[in-house]
């Protein structure tokens, strides 16, 4: 098992080998075993990418994010213009029928709401207006229309974990009230973790995931 001071230097070196990420901007504090990261960032997007960087790290057990998107003066816009942007990219998108999504924005903050048939159209549309000019934070709102019985998602969920998790699906357990899924149980790293909850948020009529596994290195 890794060190503190160990985990901290992966964490370092993992950040700035990221090249979307400024590593010098970030700071890295470690307690047992869970990672602070804080600093500014210059957009949104690396504030992400920073995040992620982290969570690819072998021996972090939770992430806690004090980082804030300083924007430079170029890339400052009012909330007019950065809704829209936004209205012009999820239009052109067409991930979803005309109107399905709605935009707010306050202070460089969008929020996305609504309702989807797939979580494939609700992920596309976060990552559209992530990147836009001036964002300085996304947050989801948009729920998924449910479409099947708790018993035949429940079935698609375990079918899916055993194809793409092999062992690790036998370590899971799904529970489905209604339309929300709670996975429990526990994987082998970060990505196989990834890889449950993607399983559970592809099977149409999941509303919602609750994720409660663990990571056992």
């Amino acid at each position: 098992m890794k060190t503190d001071k160990q985990l901290q230097q992966d964490v370092i070196a993992e950040l700035s080998w990221e090249p979307s990420v400024n590593a010098a901007h970030v700071g890295v504090e470690v307690t047992n075993g869970v990672v602070t990261l804080a600093g500014h960032v210059s957009n949104y997007d690396e504030k992400l990418n920073a995040e992620r960087a982290a969570q690819r790290v072998a021996g972090v057990k939770a992430l806690a994010v004090e980082m804030d998107v300083k924007l430079a003066g170029t890339s400052k816009r009012n909330d007019s213009e950065i809704a829209h942007s936004a209205e012009a990219v999820l239009h052109s998108a067409a991930y979803f029928p005309p109107n399905a999504i709605k935009i707010k924005v306050e202070s460089g903050c969008i929020t996305l709401s609504g309702e989807v048939e797939w979580d494939y159209q609700r992920r596309n549309s976060l990552a559209a207006v992530r990147h836009l000019l001036g964002v300085t934070a996304v947050n989801d709102q948009i729920t998924l229309k449910p479409k099947v019985s708790s018993i035949l998602v429940k079935s698609d969920i375990e079918a899916a974990l055993k194809r793409r998790a092999r062992t690790d699906s036998q370590q899971i357990s799904v529970d489905v009230q209604g339309s929300d899924v709670t996975l429990t149980g526990s994987v082998h790293s970060w990505s196989d973790r990834d890889l449950a909850r993607d399983s559970a948020w592809g099977t149409p009529g999941v509303r919602n995931v609750v994720d409660k596994m663990t990571v056992s290195f």
